[in-house]
């Protein structure tokens, strides 16, 4: 399946044969003697590999599968350097790829850091409250067996094993009295007139252990287990090892069988939770695969991180571009004029356009506004590894759309905070760091726009550590800590 994604990459693996093969000969025959025909092509005039800003950027959007594939030998002919824009962990034919966040820089083995940053992601991902059976791509769609295995075993943590109940009848048990069948079926006593019965016929429900779809599922969960366990992921993503049965996928019958005993099963259930579960070893049994496989491939993480750090920013530093302005805790209250249930995201005036006298529907909306003791703070957060240090030039910064933007904010709420008073206004940027603490990192300005009234951007490092420990927590961060 993937085979076709390496389509037309001998040429380029030539070209880094030839490349080095002209090294060794300098080493040979010098410098002088020898003519590096790559240069100029996958080389610039210094020898150093040449990156263009215009392949980078498809690079970077392609899906995580292409990532990989077009990942090539750029060092030596044993020595190999991938790319990734992915974060998270990737199971390719048994390999597995651990992809850290690019701001990881210095740590040698970020076990940890990879563990919490899998938390965030489950948590951020649970809201959508489905299973990834697949990987999507605009070629072609893979089974993602590690999704699968790491929702039966999340799931059965919470929820327990596949159960079914049977109903038994008991004489004089301690469950619910069925009075009709005692009537009918037991011998009755008169005493007083008044009838008196010796044997009560109770029902009690109770679990079948010996239920199909039960043993089934525990013969999974304990296959699952020991995937994981052979793929070193158990301890990564912090799962308990289950081993609940001796039994095999052979004991249940043909694969046929078995989906055709699901089906049948799912046409009797209507609890979310069992639908689901069945759904998903449905699957399971339908695609019969292993991480070792060699089309195996299973991903677990986003390729989205710049996503999932703006939602984590917004979640701790209380965002309110989405309350209703009633609710929002203003320094006066709400002008007349202002719209109660209104959001601060919809005062942002939408471009005119006057020939067809229609506003366009999309216009400015910024990643985060928190109001903290009659502040107006408009924050922006980048995933960026920005490299700003003193009497350098600055590297890895967000670009001029972004610091212009940003200024456009300010300047597009300023009605707003002057009608309802607010002390100050402040712009930031917000980046993670690995390092333990926040970082101011001096302030994105262009006096052209500062003249104007409007404030400068000021640039905050935040650690990610404490970020997450936050975001999982569900804790807000103290906005007093960044000293804006």
């Amino acid at each position: 399946m993937l085979a076709k994604r390496y389509t037309g990459k001998k040429l380029v693996d030539n070209i880094f044969a030839t490349s080095k093969k002209a090294k060794q000969a300098i080493k040979e025959f010098g410098k002088e003697n020898v003519i590096n025909a790559t240069i100029g092509s996958l080389y610039n005039e210094d020898e150093k590999l040449a990156v263009y800003d215009v392949v980078e950027s498809v690079y970077r959007n392609l899906p995580p599968e292409d990532l990989y594939a077009y990942s090539t030998n750029v060092i030596g002919e044993d020595e190999y350097l991938y790319v990734f824009t992915f974060v998270g962990v990737i199971v390719v034919a048994g390999r597995v790829l651990k992809c850290y966040p690019k701001y990881l820089l210095n740590t040698k083995a970020p076990k940890d850091e990879l563990r919490q940053v899998i938390k965030v992601l489950e948590k951020y991902n649970k809201k959508e409250q489905i299973v990834r059976m697949f990987n999507d791509s605009n070629e072609s769609s893979t089974f993602n067996l590690l999704a699968v295995l790491l929702f039966l075993l999340s799931d059965y943590y919470e929820n327990g094993v596949y159960s079914n109940t049977e109903d038994i009848i008991e004489s004089n048990g301690s469950g619910e009295i069925l009075w009709d069948k005692t009537i009918n079926e037991t011998f009755t006593f008169i005493i007083n007139n008044r009838p008196f019965y010796k044997d009560l016929l109770t029902k009690k429900r109770i679990n079948d252990d010996f239920d199909y779809f039960k043993r089934l599922h525990e013969c999974i969960l304990t296959k699952a287990s020991q995937e994981l366990k052979t793929a070193e992921l158990l301890d990564l993503f912090e799962i308990t090892p289950v081993d609940l049965t001796d039994e095999t996928l052979n004991n249940f019958g043909e694969d046929e069988y078995i989906l055709y005993r699901i089906e049948k099963e799912l046409n009797t259930q209507f609890n979310t939770r069992k639908q689901l579960v069945l759904k998903t070893i449905y699957a399971y049994i339908a695609q019969r695969g292993s991480l070792n496989d060699l089309d195996c491939l299973s991903l677990f993480g986003t390729n989205s991180f710049n996503l999932v750090w703006e939602g984590i920013c917004a979640d701790i530093m209380d965002n309110q571009l989405d309350t209703n302005l009633g609710s929002i805790p203003l320094p006066k209250r709400l002008k007349p004029g202002y719209d109660k249930n209104q959001k601060l995201r919809d005062l942002i005036e939408k471009p005119l356009w006057t020939i067809t006298n229609e506003k366009a529907k999309d216009t400015l909306i910024p990643d985060l506004i928190t109001i903290r003791a009659n502040q107006f703070i408009i924050f922006d957060a980048k995933y960026y590894n920005a490299k700003l240090e003193p009497g350098i030039a600055p590297k890895g910064q967000p670009g001029i759309e972004s610091i212009t933007k940003q200024y456009l904010y300010q300047l597009a709420y300023k009605k707003f905070i002057e009608d309802h008073g607010f002390a100050s206004v402040k712009n930031c940027f917000l980046m993670p760091t690995e390092n333990k603490k926040v970082e101011e990192r001096g302030e994105a300005s262009m006096e052209m726009l500062s003249s104007l009234g409007l404030q400068n951007i000021k640039v905050r490092f935040l650690p990610a550590e404490h970020v997450y420990e936050h975001y999982l927590a569900g804790r807000k961060m103290d906005v007093e800590s960044l000293n804006l």
